[in-house]
């Protein structure tokens, strides 16, 4: 063998140039090249898919009675004609209230979770990045909120709302808006004080772009990251509040199923073996749970500094 072959043999081989990868596209590989968030993506798409196409499969209306004038105490348990059982008293199907109380419990969760945050991301890129007086007004009226315990308030102010008239899907969820915001202003607050001081906003500063379009254009897209890892959290923290405050029958009108509503209307059967009006909507709701919190915490492993792995 030549020298120049063994040489040109033992020469190592050039790496192929690494391919630029854009920071949301890398958070999104993280996330997928884990277990949890995938797994979490899968039971929240099979909850979905259950709410939407559910009543397909079911022959009967939420409402409807089949024999009015049979008054069962206890309802029936799961059976091959209603695969969930039936409700005391009326014998409702527990399928359809479940799958209705899903479609209802879900458009509070992800309406409120959206209202809130979009409220509050708002709040914290004004006050942030525009400081001074407003930074300090809006940081104390945010501080005023906290104080309050949030339970409280939201039972309250829901209870206020049935006063005046609502009693329906909407009451609930002006109410988690109304009181939803304050983490997410102090979240992306403080993501928009350690970027307004940054090379690339003083050069924007420099060029004479106004400082709307500076906090809408450059700020908010590089501030996004806590926005999008909170959301997760707020749809489950939204559909166990609204769980809690109509099980303490401050919430939706019983006309309108919600699977908190129907751990209302079950309680009083519960401890006399009616296990499956209480069973189902609490499994749902802890499926639910379960999987937007799984994709908060793989969100938040991906987008977070800490969470960036090569």
């Amino acid at each position: 063998m030549t020298k120049a072959a063994a040489r040109s043999k033992s020469a190592p081989k050039a790496k192929a140039p690494a391919t630029s990868e854009s920071p949301w596209a890398q958070a999104r590989r993280r996330f997928f090249a884990g277990r949890q968030g995938p797994w979490g993506l899968r039971i929240l798409g099979a909850v979905l898919l259950f709410v939407i196409v559910g009543p397909i499969f079911a022959p009967y209306d939420r409402f409807s009675v089949p024999n009015p004038s049979e008054f069962v105490f206890l309802g029936r348990p799961p059976s091959f004609e209603h695969i969930f059982g039936e409700t005391a008293q009326l014998q409702l199907d527990v399928f359809m209230l479940t799958v209705n109380g899903g479609r209802g419990s879900l458009l509070i969760g992800f309406i409120s979770a959206i209202g809130g945050i979009t409220i509050g991301t708002l709040i914290g890129i004004i006050s942030g990045y525009f400081g001074g007086k407003l930074d300090g007004f809006l940081m104390r009226l945010v501080d005023v909120f906290l104080a309050i315990p949030s339970l409280f308030v939201i039972i309250v102010g829901a209870r206020i709302i049935s006063e005046l008239g609502g009693t329906g899907l909407m009451t609930v969820i002006i109410v988690f808006v109304l009181f939803g915001w304050m983490g997410t202003a102090r979240l992306v607050r403080g993501q928009v004080l350690a970027l307004r001081e940054m090379e690339f906003i003083e050069a924007a500063r420099a060029l004479g772009v106004s400082p709307v379009r500076i906090a809408l254009r450059h700020v908010l897209p590089n501030a996004i990251g806590p926005v999008v890892v909170s959301f997760p959290f707020a749809v489950g923290g939204a559909i166990i509040g609204e769980a809690f405050i109509s099980y303490l029958g401050f919430g939706v009108s019983p006309l309108t199923p919600t699977w908190g509503n129907m751990l209302s209307n079950s309680q009083q059967f519960f401890l006399q073996g009616n296990w499956w009006w209480v069973g189902f909507p609490g499994l749902f709701i802890v499926l639910t749970a379960l999987s937007v919190n799984m994709v908060g915490d793989a969100l938040r492993e991906s987008l977070e500094p800490e969470g960036r792995r090569a």
